[in-house]
């Protein structure tokens, strides 16, 4: 083709090294001319005809890869194969060169293919429930590597014009240094296999590691890291190995269980602990909770007296209801009859060691309801309810003084003192 247009311009009386530049020069600008008209058919025809068929047929799959880009990035090796082709037109050792550099921007096009159509996989495996327990980032990004890795040594190959095995089997004498750059990686692949094959995590699950700050929602699992949504919505990267070098917390079980733990303590002043008088066991049995407690206590404890001729004249004699006890039976009863309490789990209500806050008394119980808010709202509104009735059984809940207190003491005291 050079050479028709050579004889072409020397005809005309042209130089003969004029004419080789002239010839050179308008077979690059037809090519470039022809890789631009190729380009511009191939993104602005073949890709819309190919966008409009993608979104107009059933499947999902093409459309991730659509978005993906995948189609796009792929036209880019038109030009290189147009390049390729008319390489052979010029002189050998230009022909040599152009063949190499076009060979090594075809498999970077095809490196960067793969990728796309990788992370494709990943978008199209998201969809199924599957992955939120088997997630497969990790070992796509894995795949990643060794394409980069081969697609590299095989444009060096290109470029240089030597084998790629020549390249490959001088990849064993760099193993340790290789070992040592990707080092996160291969721990990482290793954790997340690990991961996996014993479910420790999955998309969605709520952890906790405080040695990262970490503490909510999982987003993200990949080959060297796994993503934290906290509940401040602030995001805390983990290395995907400190997962299995580290312990954590998984709150998936409590989620799959249905139920929510409450454990808080209510603190009675134990000064204001008593035995319960007759007008005290009157009243309660009037309550809905009780009524049935206060009836079987009382005739428990007047058999257990008579059986035993205890002199009940005395109140330290024989066997008597206290109002704390009085008070823990309501609470077992009211729990029992909740409806947001699980029923189904332990429930307890109990007396912690007595210390400088007065007695603890401990609810030990699950709602039936483990989403955040909805728990806090139940446990907000049992505790609400628990001390609004506490002075209703002659109890006193245990605060420190405070200041108005302290000034009301002040003012009885002047009051005393001025009388």
């Amino acid at each position: 083709m050079i050479g028709f247009i050579m004889n072409w311009f020397t005809r005309y009386g042209v130089d003969v090294n004029m004419a080789r530049v002239l010839s050179n020069g308008i077979v690059v600008i037809f090519i470039m001319l022809l890789c631009v008209l190729a380009n511009f058919i191939t993104k602005k025809v073949v890709l819309r005809v190919l966008s409009l068929f993608i979104n107009k047929n059933k499947f999902k799959w093409d459309n991730v890869m659509l978005d993906r880009k995948v189609f796009h990035k792929l036209s880019q090796i038109v030009p290189a194969i147009i390049i390729y082709s008319f390489a052979t037109v010029f002189s050998q050792q230009m022909s040599i060169i152009v063949q190499r550099f076009s060979s090594a921007y075809i498999v970077l096009v095809g490196i960067l293919v793969v990728d796309a159509l990788l992370n494709s996989v990943d978008d199209i495996y998201r969809n199924y429930e599957l992955s939120k327990n088997k997630p497969i980032k990790g070992y796509l990004q894995v795949t990643k590597i060794f394409v980069y890795i081969i697609g590299g040594i095989v444009i060096i190959a290109a470029i240089i014009g030597q084998s790629p095995l020549l390249l490959l089997s001088g990849i064993g004498a760099l193993t340790a240094v290789l070992l040592l750059v990707f080092k996160d990686s291969l721990l990482g692949l290793v954790a997340g296999i690990q991961l996996s094959s014993n479910d420790m995590i999955r998309l969605g699950d709520w952890i906790e590691m405080p040695k990262y700050g970490a503490n909510g929602d999982v987003i993200d699992i990949s080959l060297n890291t796994v993503k934290v949504e906290n509940f401040d919505k602030t995001t805390t990267t983990l290395p995907t190995y400190a997962l299995v070098s580290d312990s954590f917390k998984n709150w998936r079980g409590m989620t799959q269980s249905g139920g929510r733990r409450i454990e808080r303590s209510v603190y009675i002043d134990t000064t204001s602990i008593a035995f319960c008088t007759d007008e005290m066991l009157e009243e309660f049995e009037k309550i809905h909770y009780l009524a049935d407690y206060i009836r079987d206590k009382k005739d428990e404890i007047t058999k257990y007296n008579l059986k035993n001729n205890i002199d009940d004249l005395h109140s330290l004699n024989g066997r008597r209801l206290t109002n704390i006890g009085t008070f823990r039976a309501y609470i077992q009863n009211y729990l029992k009859n909740h409806p947001n309490i699980h029923q189904g789990m332990i429930q307890m209500v109990r007396q912690l060691p007595t210390g400088e806050s007065g007695l603890p008394l401990e609810i030990y119980a699950f709602t039936n309801d483990t989403a955040w808010t909805n728990y806090e709202t139940i446990q907000s509104d049992i505790f609400d309810h628990l001390l609004a009735v506490v002075p209703q059984f002659g109890l006193r809940i245990f605060q420190k003084p405070t200041g108005y207190d302290i000034r009301l003491s002040l003012d009885d005291l002047r009051e005393k003192n001025e009388l």
